[in-house]
């Protein structure tokens, strides 16, 4: 088989373009998503069980659907109900980038909502005992303990869902948009070249995906660096 190197390098511009909107829809349903998940999780938690069956029923239909009909069932099935269209959100959920954001942010924050719940259902009960015991009010342990003990312990599990996120973001181009995968099928309609062009393609969702867990690790390591342990000055003498 004949490998056109040209057509990559040609065409390397347009798959960066489409990289920047695969970046965007990323990054923002990632900070939406894990804004949602903190008062879901504390719901998820509490044992109030008319409190937790929002949560529940949200993880529930979020986690147990494909992205991909998810996707669909927003960007296609919204338009069927005429109070959806005559509502002041139509101009919205009628573009398909708007359409994509929501269901990403809905779905990673249904993933981030279990992550943090059983982060938080792992913080240790003495250190809430102690909190309760110096007086702290309900809202300070939430702050103070259990979020930041919570987010610690989540840190492993959640850079799996980052990652699942990146790669799930290639289904946007089902909906018309030129995410990093729609701006490949666009080139490859055009030159007939799939393997050369998903090559290229699937060499950026590599990149991004080493250039993340990378990040990712240094920041891990940065908010962990209190479990390392420590060389006394005894040993090192």
């Amino acid at each position: 088989m004949n490998w056109n190197w040209s057509v990559i390098f040609d065409n390397f511009p347009q798959l960066l373009e489409g990289t920047g909107l695969t970046l965007e829809l990323v990054a923002l349903s990632l900070l939406a998503g894990g804004l949602i998940s903190i008062p879901l999780a504390l719901m998820r938690v509490s044992a109030n069980p008319l409190v937790r069956g929002l949560p529940v029923a949200y993880t529930f239909f979020f986690r147990g659907t494909p992205l991909l009909v998810q996707l669909f069932l927003f960007y296609y099935g919204l338009a069927q109900f005429e109070w959806i269209r005559d509502s002041l959100f139509w101009p919205y959920l009628r573009e398909a980038y708007w359409c994509a954001l929501i269901v990403f942010t809905l779905n990673t924050g249904a993933y981030t909502t279990e992550i943090l719940r059983g982060a938080i259902q792992a913080v240790p009960a003495g250190e809430l005992e102690a909190a309760q015991a110096m007086g702290m009010s309900r809202f300070t342990i939430i702050r103070r303990i259990t979020l930041p003990q919570a987010y610690r312990i989540a840190l492993p599990a959640y850079s799996n869902e980052i990652i699942l996120m990146l790669k799930g973001s290639a289904l946007a181009s089902t909906i018309t948009l030129l995410d990093l995968t729609g701006m490949a099928r666009t080139i490859i309609a055009r030159t007939y070249m799939p393997i050369e062009i998903f090559f290229a393609a699937g060499c950026i969702y590599l990149a991004l995906t080493f250039l993340f867990i990378q990040g990712y690790r240094l920041l891990e390591r940065h908010l962990l660096r209190h479990q390392r342990p420590r060389v006394s000055a005894t040993a090192t003498s």
